[in-house]
């Protein structure tokens, strides 16, 4: 993905960051807590070398219930060690004891009164060891942490989105134009889902294009440019972060919130700098809403007619629980942080990185 834009870090720091089981760990934090009661098992279990259907399917087969039986709140990495919650219907209790699988343990066991759906996450800690960091590049990477600490980051959807060839996108693009089939109703997703993010992502460096020109020149030297008027020019250029709000912006509470069009941009602005609020990109499709005035001449440039329902996704997020402790006898730096369901820890590392 050649148009992804690094914003708050400049050069490229050559460190060693491989996605292996000893160097990246992902624990899920739940959207809530269990009742400890109720017809469905809650299983907290750590998983290394699988996929999360890999390890549905080897429950599945070992509780001898269905896969679809099998809740789950997000899939995580196989090249990690991942820390996840399913939940299994009663009838599977018995067999539970017996359960064995060399690259499976389970953690712990609970009770709730529903089955766990897609999307039932507050988000994701990480444990991530970067290698061959020099003493410089630790001080780089800690000074590009402070920043990150204060104004957040772009949420780019990661390279894993896009395939190992990084081109799904494209076949989803030809299968909303007509110009491909595909049978297989979870690939068809898949490459769908895929240049919904393409289309995302595009959009996101469009707006941080625009917001890096009002940082750097004068609103009279780039109001023509980008065919927005001067007063609105100089409002965004008065705005403290970074990444410019735009009227006609939908705007999401943080952490997590309704969505709301931005009227008022200083007051939007001032709130977003202070992690209540952020601007949203839209990822096309069915029943979602568009921004309008201003932020949709922008937006309208990156939208698609696709069958999929659509959504609003955070263009920013802000990573808590920040931690790095570096290593200098082992040129280790290791981190920690958390970050808000469906982003990616790969991309906080491209931001560190980059």
């Amino acid at each position: 993905m050649e148009n992804l834009q690094r914003y708050l870090t400049h050069s490229k720091i050559d460190v060693l960051f491989k996605q292996t089981k000893e160097d990246f760990v992902v624990t899920e934090v739940p959207l809530y807590e269990f009742s400890n009661e109720g017809e469905h098992i809650i299983i907290k279990f750590r998983k290394k070398d699988l996929t999360t259907w890999n390890a549905v399917q080897i429950f599945s087969e070992q509780l001898g219930c269905k896969s679809r039986d099998i809740g789950y709140a997000g899939l995580k990495d196989k090249n990690a060690m991942t820390i996840q919650h399913i939940s299994v219907p009663k009838s599977c209790e018995e067999r539970l004891e017996k359960f064995n699988h060399e690259n499976i343990k389970i953690l712990e066991i609970t009770r709730h009164n529903n089955k766990i759906r897609v999307g039932h996450l507050k988000g994701n800690k990480f444990f991530i060891r970067l290698k061959r960091v020099t003493p410089l590049d630790a001080k780089k990477i800690e000074e590009a942490i402070a920043k990150i600490a204060v104004y957040g980051m772009p949420n780019y959807f990661g390279f894993q989105r896009f395939g190992i060839e990084g081109d799904n996108y494209k076949k989803g693009e030809a299968i909303v134009k007509g110009e491909l089939k595909e049978k297989n109703r979870k690939l068809k997703q898949m490459f769908i889902n895929s240049y919904q993010s393409y289309l995302f992502n595009s959009w996101l460096s469009k707006r941080i294009e625009i917001s890096k020109l009002i940082e750097a020149f004068k609103p009279k030297e780039i109001y023509e440019k980008l065919s927005l008027p001067l007063d609105l020019v100089e409002e965004m250029k008065n705005q403290k972060h970074p990444f410019k709000i735009l009227n006609g912006d939908l705007m999401s509470h943080y952490p997590y919130g309704k969505i709301f069009y931005a009227e008022d941009l200083q007051s939007e602005a001032d709130k977003f700098f202070d992690k209540d609020r952020v601007p949203t990109g839209l990822l096309c499709g069915k029943r979602v809403k568009n921004s309008i005035d201003f932020a949709y001449e922008i937006e309208k440039e990156f939208e698609e007619k696709i069958l999929e329902n659509g959504a609003r996704r955070f263009a920013w997020i802000f990573p808590t629980e920040i931690e790095s402790n570096y290593k200098e006898d082992k040129n280790w730096l290791e981190l920690q942080f958390e970050l808000p369901k469906g982003s990616y820890a790969t991309e906080f590392i491209s931001e560190l990185i980059h």
